[in-house]
């Protein structure tokens, strides 16, 4: 981190855990309880909207208390100090935002669930009103336009945003050095991102707590086993003299 100029640093649910919010993947992780519905049958099915909603209203308190923690502060210490050539993560708690990263570095590649989205018209707003009037009538939200409406966030099945994918890309070409920090690198296409900076040659460091699917990886320099939040804001302190 010291010697390098162009940082790709690339999060997943690992690093948000230690403000509260549950993984998808881990041995405790959402999908052990919840069955994921996918982006197909959200559109065309009424009782698949009701399940979908059901599950986001179920999480929204948590994502409301929810605030960021000493790795989404240690990466904005990174930005600060020139460092970051793009923050790219999947989460979709809008912390890394909340703590300071910029807009303009910030890729959330599956989306937010800051905010709910039309379907139809694209037209974007404040999620609690919705949650709201879901909870008192049980009826999926649907927009002015007659659109279906849904939480901003990439499910499965649905294509990724181009734009997003494209600054992704254009991150990972221009990249010294990769840090994914607590992500099992298992969802694709997104886990594709470190991995193409580290094929063309930049340093490639993995931070998680269990396997993940680069693990073996020949491109892979570093893997470091723990938890994210005990190893790097230590570390950006020690190269920014904190």
């Amino acid at each position: 981190m010291r010697a390098a100029r162009r940082i790709l640093v690339f999060t997943g649910a690992g690093i948000s855990t230690a403000s509260g919010i549950p993984d998808f993947r881990g041995p405790n992780g959402v999908w052990k309880r919840r069955q994921p519905v996918y982006y197909d049958a959200f559109m065309s099915s009424d009782a698949a909207r009701v399940e979908y909603w059901d599950f986001k209203l179920e999480s929204w308190p948590i994502y409301q208390r929810a605030e960021p923690n000493a790795v989404h502060a240690a990466i904005v210490g990174l930005e600060r100090a020139g460092k970051i050539v793009a923050v790219v993560t999947q989460n979709v708690d809008g912390l890394h935002g909340r703590a300071g990263t910029s807009a303009a570095l910030l890729v959330e590649m599956h989306g937010t669930d800051r905010l709910v989205e039309c379907q139809r018209c694209g037209e974007t707003s404040d999620p609690a009103p919705h949650f709201d009037a879901f909870r008192a009538t049980r009826r999926p939200p649907m927009c002015a336009c007659g659109g279906i409406l849904k939480p901003a966030t990439i499910s499965f099945g649905q294509p990724l945003r181009p734009a997003a994918l494209e600054r992704a890309a254009s991150a990972a070409m221009h990249a010294d050095l990769v840090l994914a920090l607590g992500s099992t690198l298992s969802v694709y296409p997104a886990a594709s991102v470190p991995l193409a900076a580290a094929q063309r040659g930049a340093a490639y460091v993995i931070v998680n707590q269990g396997p993940t699917d680069h693990d073996g990886v020949d491109a892979v320099t570093l893997r470091i086993e723990g938890d994210v939040t005990a190893i790097l804001p230590d570390a950006v302190a020690a190269v920014l003299g904190d």
